[in-house]
């Protein structure tokens, strides 16, 4: 007997994202929400920071010349290190891998600049 019997295929599994880092950033954006960073290295001392929701969605990506630059421009818009703020951690946890290919509902927000502060 099957249990569902109208469903055909295979059910996608999301593509599995990984990243070398553990050092979090975060920006609180609402009541119960945050938008997770993660800083990972690329070629040529390039970085990438990618946004994760609290889901563990990969849901945007930006790349910067340096770490330092990088640092600068999730501080500017709102970011700050989770590692650096007991209060946060007292309440909240960050999403934990693995990590998967996701979107936002209102598309990639960081990238496309919309929520983004050069």
């Amino acid at each position: 007997m099957l249990l569902f019997p109208r469903l055909r295929g295979v059910l996608a599994m999301p593509e599995v994202i990984t990243l070398d880092s553990h050092d979090y950033w975060v920006k609180v954006v609402g009541m119960l929400q945050q938008n997770w960073a993660l800083i990972t290295s690329r070629q040529n001392s390039e970085v990438c920071i990618h946004f994760i929701a609290d889901s563990g969605s990969v849901f945007d990506a930006l790349v910067f010349p340096t770490e330092e630059y990088a640092i600068a421009a999730l501080r500017r818009n709102g970011f700050s290190r989770y590692a650096d703020d007991a209060q946060l951690q007292s309440f909240i946890c960050p999403p934990e891998p693995p990590f998967h290919k996701g979107s936002h509902p209102n598309g990639p927000i960081y990238s496309s600049g919309q929520y983004w502060r050069k």
